[in-house]
């Protein structure tokens, strides 16, 4: 049996808001009075597409490529961690066909941020932003998003095989 000629991948992340830190969402720093907590930018849009590539491709996660406990990703630009994947999946054979990703935030709004950060994401991806797809949603008031405690990210993946 001829391997698939079509994977998907699903990326999650989740980082805490707090003060002092900027807001970076999907490689764009976002004017809000809270940042991310992480090791690195903390950047759950761009963590969660790194995460959707790599599970597409097999190749494991975000977390054993750059470990939170290496100190050479303190406050990294997460686009580094996303510019690396992609070498890895066309290493592999693959291509992203697509990308459709949600920001799940109480705040800030993000509507006028998402064709940006499209843009930079398929910059960062090196394909056609027609490609890339961001979605924001609030939390209702709801669990840790509603209470503005935290802001998360999803992202699914299509990669196809490279002729």
């Amino acid at each position: 049996m001829s391997a698939p000629g079509m994977r998907v991948g699903l990326g999650h992340d989740r980082h805490r808001l707090v003060a002092g830190r900027p807001l970076i969402l999907g490689g764009l720093p976002i004017p809000f009075e809270l940042g991310l907590d992480g090791h690195s930018d903390a950047d759950v849009l761009l963590h969660a597409v790194t995460d959707a590539l790599l599970g597409a491709a097999g190749l494991g996660d975000i977390g054993e490529w750059f470990p939170n406990t290496d100190s050479r990703w303190a406050n990294a630009d997460s686009a580094l961690f996303l510019q690396h994947a992609v070498q890895e999946v066309r290493r592999h054979g693959w291509e992203v066909a697509n990308l459709d990703c949600t920001v799940h935030a109480e705040r800030p709004k993000l509507s006028a941020f998402k064709q940006p950060i499209a843009h930079r994401i398929a910059e960062l991806l090196e394909i056609d932003v027609a490609q890339v797809n961001v979605k924001a949603k609030t939390g209702e008031k709801v669990g840790p998003i509603g209470r503005q405690e935290a802001i998360d990210a999803d992202a699914i993946v299509l990669l196809i095989r490279s002729t």
